[in-house]
C-alpha cells in the first residue's frame, strides 16, 4: 500500500489535541501547526520516510520554534534508534506512526543535546597520542595492515635491539626506554621474538624478516 504524506496527518493531529494543543495542517510552509495558549507553537513535519531532506527542514523549522518534530511511518527498531540518536543531536524531536491503529511514538522530544563523554577512552587516546613517535600514519589511510600504533613502534625497538644477539628484558629496557618490554615479548604479538630460557629473548626468523622490510604488517 501506498503511504502517503497526508496519511500521517490525522494521528498526529490526534495525539496533539489530546494533549490540549489547537492543531492545523498547511499553515504557511508548515505541514503541521500546534498552538496551546501562550506557549511556543509546535511544528511537525510530515514525511513518508526518514531522509536527509526532512531533517534539513527540521533544522530550517527550529528558526520559527524550539518544538520541532519530524513524524514518519514507523520503521525497523535498528534503523529507528539510529534517527532518534541523530535527532537528539540535532535537538529536533521524532514521532513514528504506526498506520496499522494509529499509534504514534514519540521515539525523542526536542532538547539541547549533551553528549556522553566516555573519559577513559579520551585518557587512552591521549596516552597513544603520546607514545607515538612522529606522525607515522597518514590521516585517513585504511586501517587494514598498516596502521602504525606506539606498540609496535616499541616492539620494533626491541627487536632492532635484539639483533645484536638475545638479550633479557631487563637490559632491553634499560637500552630501549621500553617499559614493557618483558611483557611486549612475551605477548610476542607480531611472532618477532622467540624465548630462549626464563627472561631472555632472541628474534625469530619472522622478527628478522621484519627488520628487513619483508613481514607482512600487523595491526594492533
Amino acid at each position: 500500500m501506498s503511504i502517503r504524506e497526508s496519511d500521517l496527518y490525522p494521528p498526529v493531529k490526534r495525539l496533539l489535541e489530546a494533549q490540549g494543543y489547537d492543531v492545523k495542517g498547511e499553515v504557511g510552509a508548515l505541514d503541521v501547526m500546534a498552538v496551546r495558549g501562550a506557549e511556543p507553537p509546535v511544528v511537525v513535519e510530515l514525511k513518508r520516510g526518514f531522509s536527509l531532506a526532512l531533517v534539513h527542514q527540521g533544522i530550517d523549522r527550529q528558526a520559527l520554534t524550539d518544538w520541532v518534530y519530524l513524524a514518519v511511518p514507523r520503521g525497523r527498531r535498528r534503523e529507528a534508534r539510529r534517527n532518534a540518536a541523530l535527532c537528539r543531536r540535532l535537538g529536533l524531536g521524532l514521532m513514528e506512526v504506526r498506520l496499522a491503529d494509529g499509534h504514534v511514538e514519540i521515539a525523542c522530544d526536542p532538547a539541547p543535546f549533551r553528549p556522553r563523554r566516555f573519559p577513559g577512552r579520551t585518557a587512552r587516546l591521549l596516552r597513544e597520542f603520546a607514545r607515538l613517535e612522529g606522525d607515522p600514519n597518514p590521516g585517513g589511510r585504511a586501517r587494514r595492515g598498516g596502521i602504525v600504533t606506539a606498540y609496535r613502534q616499541d616492539a620494533r625497538k626491541l627487536a632492532v635491539a635484539l639483533a645484536d644477539g638475545e638479550s633479557s628484558g631487563a637490559k632491553l629496557r634499560r637500552a630501549t626506554g621500553v617499559v614493557q618490554a618483558t611483557r611486549i615479548m612475551s605477548d610476542n604479538h607480531y611472532g618477532w621474538f622467540e624465548k630462549v630460557s626464563r627472561g631472555i629473548y632472541r628474534l625469530s626468523p619472522q622478527g628478522v624478516a621484519a627488520l628487513e622490510g619483508a613481514a607482512p604488517a600487523v595491526e594492533t
